[in-house]
């Protein structure tokens, strides 16, 4: 289990309420896609199709669920349009669970890799600095000695960000001049952490997408720095998606995948959008965890991500 992955009532209501507009639109989807039918046949399973496509699921994990479903009605038999929501629901969550064999919310810290380093990526706009400055927040508040680095500095906006962040929550923050060489400022952070023994490190890097050699490059070069200080660094590789974009957070984490070894997500401003459903489609497709999914603008409002509760609030209200 994680340190932050205790699920408490007040949690479970805040997933409820980020989660309201993507509900509201998938529901009112199905709702319209199943109408007038008294049983689940192959014109609901196309109007289904059509439901979880728009709903920013993928088409190729939409494929999976449909087909899975059509197993189900072929052995049933016969399955009613008002069980539909249950058995979409059990098989969304049996989905996610065969294809994440890592069941772990939020981040673990092994005992035996101190300070432990996560460089987080993304591009700029998607929230990746505010998800560090959370993130800072939770950890310290578990009582864990934190340090950040601005590695990204070819924005000043970055920069400023991270340290209004560093001030709010009172834990340091190691930066340098706008335009340095981003490994220096993750050198210094990490020399600076090793020496006043941190528990965790939390690297920003920049966010330009320009092109997937330079990407690859500049990230390579992070990490053989970082190793000189803590030769196994970084520890967790963790891509920030915004799920407001939908199909765009795809095409993204496609893109830093194949230019870095992401091996975890953060997926944020899912509470402004009815695009809840990339969460399932990522998860899915690329078979790395996502860790932690942002629900508003606070430091508690970023939550670790819990297969079961996130369907369970995806259909809560229609099971009743």
């Amino acid at each position: 289990m994680g340190i932050f992955s205790f699920f408490s009532k007040e949690k479970k209501e805040d997933l409820n309420k980020g989660l309201e507009k993507t509900k509201e639109s998938f529901f009112g989807k199905l709702t319209r896609a199943v109408a007038g039918k008294s049983k689940v046949d192959d014109e609901v399973l196309d109007n289904l199709e059509e439901v979880l496509v728009t709903s920013d699921v993928g088409v190729d994990t939409t494929l999976k669920i449909i087909e899975r479903i059509e197993k189900r009605v072929a052995r049933d038999k016969y399955v009613t349009t008002s069980e539909l929501n249950g058995l979409l629901r059990d098989e969304i969550v049996s989905l996610l669970t065969e294809n994440n064999s890592d069941d772990t919310e939020g981040f673990v810290l092994p005992v035996n890799k101190k300070p432990y380093v996560i460089m987080v990526v993304g591009v700029n706009g998607v929230g990746k600095t505010t998800t560090i400055g959370k993130l800072a927040y939770q950890f310290k508040k578990a009582g864990k000695r934190v340090y950040l680095g601005a590695a990204d500095t070819f924005r000043a906006a970055a920069v400023e960000q991270l340290v209004i962040w560093s001030e709010r929550i009172g834990v340091p923050v190691v930066k340098q001049q706008m335009g340095s060489d981003p490994a220096s400022v993750a050198f210094d952070t990490l020399s600076s952490a090793v020496a006043n023994d941190a528990d965790v490190v939390l690297i920003d890097t920049a966010g330009r997408l320009h092109n997937k050699k330079g990407l690859m490059d500049e990230l390579t070069k992070i990490k053989r720095v970082m190793q000189k200080v803590v030769p196994d660094a970084p520890h967790d590789v963790m891509l920030v998606l915004d799920g407001s974009t939908g199909q765009n957070a795809f095409e993204q984490a496609k893109q830093f995948t194949l230019a870095t070894e992401v091996t975890s997500m953060s997926i944020t401003k899912l509470d402004g959008t009815a695009k809840g459903g990339v969460v399932i489609g990522i998860s899915d497709q690329f078979k790395i965890p996502v860790r932690y999914i942002g629900l508003g603008e606070g430091a508690e409002d970023l939550q670790p991500f819990n297969r079961k509760e996130f369907v369970d609030s995806l259909f809560g209200n229609s099971m009743k």
